[in-house]
C-alpha cells in the first residue's frame, strides 16, 4: 500500500475558495483521500499485530488477498479501498484499538471483509473468512447477507464467488448486484451517463449520521430513482457545472428515515464521496441538496489537505442557517455550503414559472446576505490559519461580484423579513450576537 503527498496546486486552491473547482481538483482531491484510507488501513494493521494472534494472523491473509488484487486488478482494490463506509469503519477501528468507543464491528479483522469484496470485484480466486457482525456479512461497496454463523468463508472464484456459513450456501456471481437468493446486492440510481450506489445496508455507511433508513424496497427505490432523474437534468441543464462536480464527488447515496417535518440531508468527513438525505419530496430540493452536501464534501477533503482554521477557543457565532452557535470550523462550513446555494439561486431564479421567482430571488437574496455577513465574521475572527484567510478572501471575492445582482423588491423585503425573524429568534434564545 503505498503512499503520496498530496499538495493542491494555488490554481486549484483558489478555483475551490471561489467556490467551484471542476472535475479536475476533486480527482485531486479523491486521490487524498485514497491515501487517507491507506494511512487508516496501516493503523488498522497496526492495531491488529497489536491484538491477539488469532485475529493478526487473519489479518495478515486478508493483507495479502488486498495486495494480490491490487496487483492483479488495481481498479477493483481502488474501488474497494476507497469506498466511503470503508473510511469510517478504518477510522472508528483505529479509535477503538487507541482507547475510544469501540461500535460494533470496528475491529481490525473487518478487513476481511474488504479483502472478501477486492476478490469478488477481480474475479481473484481466494477463500476468506469473514467475521460476520449482528449475523450480518458486510461486503463493501457490494452488499450484505445473513450469517448463521459468527465467521463465514467467502470464496471468490473466477466468475462465480459464494458466501459459506455453516451448511448453507449463497452463490453470487462475480461483482454481484442484487437478485442471488439470500444476497441483498447495493442498488444503483442513474445519473446521466454514471450512476451512483445507494448504500442501505453497510454497517459503516454513516456512523456520523443518525436514522440511516432499513432497507428501501422496491416502491421506494423507483421513487428515488425517479426524483434523482428529475434533478439530475435539472442540474445539467441549468447548472452544469454543479453536476460536472457532483458527478465526481458523490458516488454513494444513503437513505435517511423521513423527519416528522421538512427533508433532512448530511454529509461527513469521515465518509467522502457519501450524501445522506431522506428521499427528496422534488427535483429542486434535491438539486439544492446535492448542491449544498458537494460543498460540504469539497471542504472536507480539502480541510485533510490544508488546515484552515486554529484550535477552538470556545467563541460561537451567529449564522442565519442554523438555531444554534457556531464554532468558527462550523461556520466556515457553513458559509461554504450556502455560497454554492447563493450561486445555485442566483442562476435558477431566471429559469423557474413566473409564480415561483419571487421567492426564488428571496432564496438568492436571503442566501447571498447570510454567506457575505459570515465571510465577514470568518474573516475578524482571528481564528483562521494564513491558508484559510486566503480561502475566505476567494470566497469574499465571488460574493462581492453578485453584489450588484438586482431582485425585485418584494423578493428583498421577503429576503430581510425571514433573516430578522431568525436573528430575533435566535437572539432571545442565546443572547446578543457577536461580532
Amino acid at each position: 500500500m503505498s503512499l503520496a503527498r498530496h499538495q493542491l496546486s494555488g490554481a486549484a486552491f483558489e478555483a475551490l475558495a471561489a467556490g467551484g473547482g471542476g472535475r479536475d481538483v476533486l480527482r485531486q482531491l479523491a486521490d487524498a483521500q485514497y491515501s487517507k484510507h491507506l494511512v487508516l488501513l496501516r493503523g488498522v494493521l497496526a492495531a491488529a499485530e497489536a491484538g491477539d494472534r488469532e485475529q493478526a494472523l487473519r489479518v495478515r491473509r486478508a493483507r495479502t488477498v488486498l495486495a494480490a488484487v491490487q496487483r492483479r486488478d488495481p481498479v477493483a482494490a481502488r474501488t474497494v479501498i476507497g469506498y466511503p463506509a470503508v473510511g469510517a469503519w478504518a477510522l472508528h477501528t483505529v479509535r477503538a484499538s487507541r482507547g475510544g468507543p469501540a461500535a460494533p464491528g470496528a475491529v481490525p479483522s473487518g478487513l476481511s471483509g474488504l479483502a472478501a469484496a477486492a476478490a469478488i470485484r477481480s474475479g481473484l480466486p481466494a477463500d476468506i473468512e469473514v467475521t460476520a457482525v449482528a449475523g450480518t456479512l458486510a461486503l463493501p461497496s457490494l452488499g450484505a447477507a445473513r450469517a448463521a454463523a459468527d465467521s463465514v468463508i467467502v470464496r471468490s472464484a473466477g466468475e462465480t464467488a459464494e458466501i459459506i456459513s455453516g451448511g448453507s450456501r449463497t452463490r453470487l456471481p462475480a461483482g454481484s448486484r442484487p437478485g442471488a437468493p439470500g444476497w441483498l446486492g447495493l442498488r444503483r440510481i442513474r445519473l446521466g451517463s454514471g450512476d451512483v450506489l445507494v448504500d442501505d445496508l453497510d454497517p459503516f455507511r454513516m456512523p456520523a449520521v443518525p436514522d440511516v433508513s432499513a432497507r428501501l424496497d422496491d416502491s421506494e427505490l423507483g421513487a428515488w430513482n425517479r426524483a434523482f432523474q428529475d434533478a439530475w437534468h435539472l442540474l445539467v441543464r441549468y447548472h452544469p457545472a454543479v453536476a460536472d462536480e457532483a458527478g465526481q464527488a458523490i458516488r454513494v447515496i444513503v437513505p435517511l428515515d423521513m423527519p416528522s417535518a421538512g427533508e433532512r440531508s448530511s454529509s461527513s468527513a469521515e465518509t467522502f464521496g457519501a450524501v445522506a438525505l431522506s428521499r427528496p419530496s422534488n427535483a429542486t430540493n434535491l438539486a439544492v441538496t446535492l448542491t449544498h452536501e458537494l460543498q460540504h464534501l469539497k471542504l472536507c477533503a480539502l480541510i485533510d489537505v490544508v488546515r484552515l482554521t486554529t484550535r477552538d477557543d470556545g467563541r460561537r457565532y451567529y449564522a442565519l442557517w442554523r438555531d444554534d452557535p457556531r464554532p468558527a470550523s462550523g461556520l466556515l462550513q457553513g458559509a461554504y455550503a450556502y455560497l454554492g446555494i447563493s450561486g445555485f439561486w442566483r442562476r435558477q431564479r431566471h429559469v423557474v414559472p413566473r409564480h415561483a421567482r419571487i421567492r426564488a430571488n428571496a432564496e438568492f437574496a436571503k442566501w447571498r446576505a447570510a454567506t457575505t455577513q459570515a465571510t465577514a465574521t470568518l474573516a475578524a475572527s482571528g481564528q483562521l490559519t494564513a491558508e484559510g484567510t486566503r480561502f475566505v478572501r476567494g470566497m469574499a471575492h465571488t460574493l462581492q461580484a453578485w453584489r450588484d445582482d438586482t431582485v425585485p423588491s418584494e423578493a428583498d423585503l421577503l429576503a430581510r423579513h425571514e433573516a430578522d425573524e431568525h436573528r430575533a429568534r435566535w437572539t432571545r434564545a442565546h443572547g446578543p450576537i457577536q461580532a
